[in-house]
């Protein structure tokens, strides 16, 4: 009787080792997740972007891949996410990035858009997706011929893939350049509640299945260390901007209870709450441990006394800089003082997908079940 029950066991964790198949990925957001949009929508990317992976820019904001990219690996789909805005040779079949740079999750305007944040705001991208979708049933409708539809998910598809949300970065940096550190802890219930509602547009629109990033520690970015410079009281342990991570840490505890609410609310989903700022963290306050040096300072371009940005060049005191890469970016964790390298990249993805950094713990390959 013992053997049996053993035997059932094993094979009931055996299959579900490989439970889900998502057949598609979609995912909104930032930089963080933009594979394209904001290089085709408002100029290309430069070089030394993309450097080590495509040995080109790639229209992400990286030396290489993105943790998007690296989750498509492990999904086994047969390509990386086009991005949404990109007309030219994109292929849909297995989902979507409607990420775009500078994204945020409140609504941009006015000053937000001004000072460099991209229009293409959470609520905007939700609107695409939805035009996506709609656009991908008609074409079905009126054109059984492959010709139409062979780059396009199948309508029925839409219920079963996988949906990952990732967004929040910008709107605390935005509040912390703009106001002050107690306005933006003020604002953040705001953000969730937005936050929280794109989440139940996009279940009305059949998602069933999502993988909700947190946001990563923003006083631990290079461009905060550098150009904040931490004093006495406002450094943590590991050298980052302390009331900046405890801005990070105040989202995050409140998305983590939002997301616990929807639990409750949208009946048949499945909502998977990632700790990306634990991951990041860990690596950034570990980092020689894990192979890394230099972690609060960035391999492209230059912050602090003058600011040079990434594949950019600028006039320091009379002479012409080129803000180039560092020698060996996969020792590195920050490429350009805001975004991480391929090699970081990939550390963060490999710890995330496995579960131990979500709520519940289980690996994204059963994040169906």
């Amino acid at each position: 009787m013992a053997l049996a029950i053993s035997v059932l066991l094993v094979a009931s964790l055996l299959g579900s080792s490989s439970a889900c198949h998502f057949p598609a990925v979609y995912t909104l957001g930032d930089s963080n997740s933009d594979t394209g949009s904001s290089s085709f929508t408002f100029g290309r990317i430069p070089p030394p972007y993309g450097e080590t992976f495509f040995n080109k820019p790639a229209g992400r904001y990286s030396d290489g891949r993105l943790i998007i990219d690296f989750i498509a690996n492990e999904l086994k789909l047969p390509s990386f996410l086009s991005a949404y805005l990109d007309a030219i040779d994109s292929n849909f079949r297995h989902g979507a990035s409607f990420a775009v740079y500078g994204s945020t999750i409140q609504p941009a305007f006015g000053k937000l858009i001004d000072a460099g944040f991209s229009p293409i705001s959470l609520d905007i991208q939700l609107l695409q997706f939805q035009q996506f979708k709609e656009r991908v049933n008609e074409l079905y409708d009126q054109a059984m011929n492959p010709h139409f539809t062979y780059r396009l998910p199948k309508p029925e598809e839409f219920s079963k893939a996988l949906y990952i949300l990732d967004c929040g970065q910008n709107d605390l940096t935005y509040g912390v350049i703009t106001t002050t550190v107690e306005q933006v802890k003020a604002s953040i219930p705001d953000m969730i509640s937005t936050f929280a509602a794109a989440i139940e547009k996009i279940f009305q629109q059949g998602a069933r299945f999502f993988w909700i990033h947190n946001t990563a520690p923003l006083g631990c970015l290079p461009v905060s260390v550098l150009n904040v410079r931490p004093k006495a009281g406002n450094a943590d342990r590991a050298g980052c901007v302390k009331s900046y991570n405890e801005l990070s840490q105040e989202f995050n505890r409140q998305l983590k209870d939002r997301v616990s609410q929807l639990r409750s609310k949208l009946h048949g989903a499945r909502l998977i709450y990632v700790d990306i700022y634990s991951a990041k963290y860990s690596l950034i306050s570990e980092a020689h441990k894990y192979g890394f040096v230099d972690p609060l300072t960035n391999c492209c371009g230059h912050f602090g006394d003058y600011t040079v940005q990434c594949g950019k060049s600028a006039m320091v005191n009379g002479t012409e800089i080129f803000g180039a890469a560092c020698s060996d970016p996969s020792k590195r964790i920050s490429w350009d003082g805001i975004h991480y390298t391929d090699a970081a990249n990939y550390w963060v993805a490999n710890r995330i997908m496995a579960g131990s950094f979500s709520d519940p713990p289980v690996p994204i390959t059963d994040a169906c079940v």
